[in-house]
């Protein structure tokens, strides 16, 4: 393998972003002196994995990609995982990381717990990373910056919401999960994320929690980012039960080797440099 980032530890134009999941990877490159996305990957396993695993898939993939073993100015992981929860600012108590998680999530008392502070919202993102993938990218290239993926979203939506004036309902879509954003007058409303295994589970869960809102299917918008097309089955179970449908837009100035598949996709990933 080549030289890493600790071993040659010199200033580069370049930034790198990974998002990590169970059932999948992506990698951004990001060459800052000409604004320019110069490789954008994604690597899905088809399946959910052990964090054990994950960990074998994302050395073999550094180790078979060339442009992964360059030097990189900074460097930025997102943990995609269901473990996260927000706390209210005023609220937080660094000295009960856990309890803020246990009764949504299943956690280890071994398990390390990091935080996100989201500003706009002032809230504390509390969340469980993968910390076997933080060592590895550590001892691969040095210091790096970690997030978790609702931080990342939220934050982003909020800055898009800012001058909104009705509900908007954001849902950036993954290989087997999704997560849920609901936002009314730039105010953050609901955040959650659902497994699913067809498409009727994922319409499901949308009405199901838009109807705890009070919101009518008629009435609301659904953004839709993610990995989701017009005319796929999603989008069409979709758009059989809700009016409003309409694809939602990184709304970033780069520029790009290679055109992505769509201005939804891979919204957490470019978003977090």
């Amino acid at each position: 393998m080549a030289q890493t980032n600790k071993e040659i530890n010199t200033l580069t134009n370049k930034d790198l972003s990974i998002q990590i999941s169970l059932s999948g990877l992506s990698f951004c490159i990001l060459q800052r002196d000409s604004n320019t996305i110069s490789s954008l990957t994604e690597i899905n396993f088809g399946k959910k994995l052990n964090y054990l695993v994950l960990l074998d898939h994302l050395k073999n993939a550094i180790e078979d990609t060339p442009a992964l073993q360059q030097s990189f100015n900074s460097i930025t992981v997102v943990h995609d995982n269901d473990l996260s929860n927000l706390v209210p600012m005023p609220l937080f108590d660094e000295d009960h990381l856990a309890d803020y998680l246990k009764f949504s999530s299943k956690i280890l008392k071994s398990d390390f717990i990091a935080t996100d502070d989201i500003l706009l919202n002032d809230s504390v993102n509390v969340y469980v990373p993968f910390i076997n993938i933080n060592n590895f990218i550590y001892d691969t290239f040095g210091e790096f910056t970690f997030k978790h993926v609702s931080s990342v979203l939220i934050e982003n939506i909020l800055l898009t919401e800012k001058n909104a004036d009705e509900p908007k309902v954001y849902v950036n879509v993954g290989q087997d999960h999704f997560e849920i954003i609901i936002v009314d007058k730039a105010k953050l409303v609901l955040y959650n994320t659902f497994d699913f295994s067809s498409k009727e589970d994922f319409i499901y869960y949308i009405l199901f929690t838009t109807e705890q809102l009070n919101l009518n299917p008629e009435t609301f918008q659904l953004i839709l980012l993610g990995q989701i097309e017009e005319g796929d089955e999603l989008y069409n179970i979709a758009y059989k039960y809700i009016r409003f449908v309409s694809f939602g837009d990184k709304n970033v100035n780069y520029n790009f080797v290679e055109t992505p598949k769509s201005k939804h996709s891979n919204f957490t990933l470019i978003h977090s440099f």
